[in-house]
């Protein structure tokens, strides 16, 4: 059967998939708030898990060698493809990521569905749960070698950068955010295509959100849920400065949630409000 839109509003199809689905995760985050916990938790594990497939790879064709350069180049794409499948994992597995709740809780408080506080809950309780899992991940690693030698090279130097975007002041900061900002655009862009029921079969909608997840771990966009996981992998690994890390996510938190919750969730709410249309064009 096919969709049948407004020509005028073309997304309520998506907005009535987003409220629906909010639904669901208002009410486990209240009364079974133990599971919501777990099912956040799961989408910190699969972060945790293809975040480090990510730098494997980047590692592994770093290893390279074709007279004085490297493979570098290609393995950022290999990793950054890989890591894209996290996203149709945490979608299908039905986990709860943080920054994809941003969209989907703007848009419910614009319908007047959650107020702020209780989004504001929701939203918590799904970092918490995707830090416990990323947690998880942190301790099986810190006591194997899966990231060891090039691996926890690369890891390093990833964490280098992150956190020298705090430490250079205010334009380290800028940058950052603009990342940040950028990454969870990215992200509830493919799961607005992803709701809007435009695309019917799994295969697309699988190919929408790696190449989400591609662009912003190819070109070094800033997502709040992974930095706290590899952050975490490093620190009980190596160490990590915990004021700087701390930073981080804090910045990116309010990049993401400009990119996802106010640019797509308040931005489609808003285009695509026939009601409010209606009450000003009657």
């Amino acid at each position: 059967m096919s969709v049948i839109t407004n020509p005028l509003f073309p997304g309520k199809h998506f907005i009535g998939t987003v409220l629906e689905a909010l639904e669901t995760k208002t009410a486990m985050s209240g009364k079974l708030a133990q599971r919501y916990l777990q099912r956040a938790a799961m989408a910190g594990v699969v972060i945790g898990l293809l975040y480090t497939v990510n730098y494997a790879l980047i590692a592994t064709f770093d290893g390279v060698r074709l007279g004085e350069t490297t493979l570098h180049a290609l393995g950022k794409i290999a990793g950054a493809l890989a890591f894209g499948w996290a996203l149709v994992f945490i979608h299908y597995s039905k986990s709860e990521l943080l920054t994809s709740n941003m969209m989907i809780v703007s848009i419910g408080a614009y319908h007047r569905r959650i107020g702020w506080s209780k989004a504001a809950r929701l939203l918590s309780l799904c970092y918490v749960g995707n830090f416990l899992g990323g947690l998880f991940m942190a301790l099986l690693l810190r006591f194997s070698t899966l990231v060891d030698g090039p691996v926890s090279t690369q890891m390093l130097h990833s964490v280098a950068v992150k956190l020298a975007y705090v430490a250079n002041g205010a334009a380290g900061w800028g940058d950052l955010f603009v990342r940040a900002i950028l990454c969870n655009f990215m992200i509830n862009l493919a799961m607005l295509l992803v709701y809007n029921g435009l695309i019917k079969d799994d295969l697309t909608k699988s190919l929408v959100m790696i190449v989400s997840v591609f662009i912003f771990a190819f070109l070094g966009f800033e997502h709040s849920v992974a930095n706290t996981v590899l952050f975490t992998i490093v620190g009980l690994k190596e160490g990590i400065d915990v004021g700087l890390a701390a930073g981080n996510v804090a910045i990116a938190l309010l990049g993401n949630f400009i990119g996802g919750g106010l640019l797509i969730g308040l931005y489609y709410a808003y285009v695509n409000d026939d009601a409010r249309y209606l009450r000003t064009h009657p």
